[in-house]
This record gives structure tokens, C-alpha cells and sequence, in this order.
């Protein structure tokens, strides 16, 4: 995870924990695995995944839950544990099926 703290003043947007299934596949790579969201926001997310990912690596996401879609980025691989990592979806929106988001998920902002 990154190395200096990140004050929640300078976070794009609110982060929800939540727990819902993800099913993952390299856009470059054929690798394929299933995984699940630890914390979410409208940027992205923490996740768990059965593989170990690569910082940079690009993937496709697919939330089970809303059956939607998103292209992503790994930013971080957790040194202590790599099958968690840190994604940035490439467009910020609600995939994970948050009914009620918090203010600050407005996507036309």
C-alpha cells in the first residue's frame, strides 16, 4: 500500500466498505480470476483477488452483483499480502451497486 498516509481531505471520493464478488481478466493478457471488493469509491477500489496482479497491469472488472462492466488499472500491490491491490477505474462511476452513494460520487463533477 502506499508508503506515506493519504489524508481523506485529498481523496477524489468518499470510500464504502464493501464486500461483493468480481470476476477479473487481463485486457492484454489472457489471465483470468475471481476476486472480491474489500473497500470501493467512485474511483476505484481495494480488492482481493486469486492471482497476484501487477502494478500497471490493465483488467476488466465485471461486478456480479450489478452485472456492469469497467475497464481498470492496478496502482498498488500490498508488499505483505500481493492478492490485495489497489484498482483506478479508467472512467469514475458507480459499478459496485451502492444505492444510495455518497455526495461526493456526482460523476459530473
Amino acid at each position: 500500500m502506499p508508503s506515506k498516509p493519504v489524508s481523506p481531505q485529498s481523496r477524489r471520493s468518499t470510500r464504502v466498505p464493501l464486500k461483493v464478488a468480481i470476476g477479473m481478466q487481463g485486457v492484454a493478457e489472457s489471465s483470468t480470476c475471481a476476486g472480491e471488493t474489500i473497500v470501493v469509491n467512485l474511483h476505484g477500489a481495494l480488492i482481493l483477488t486469486g492471482i497476484e496482479l501487477r502494478i500497471g497491469m490493465r483488467i476488466w472488472i465485471h461486478v456480479y452483483l450489478t452485472d456492469k462492466r469497467a475497464t481498470a488499472r492496478v496502482v498498488c500491490v500490498d508488499s505483505e499480502n500481493p492478492l490485495q491491490c489497489g484498482i483506478e477505474l479508467d472512467k469514475p462511476q458507480n459499478i459496485w451497486g451502492i444505492s444510495l452513494p455518497p455526495d461526493d460520487w456526482e460523476t459530473d463533477r
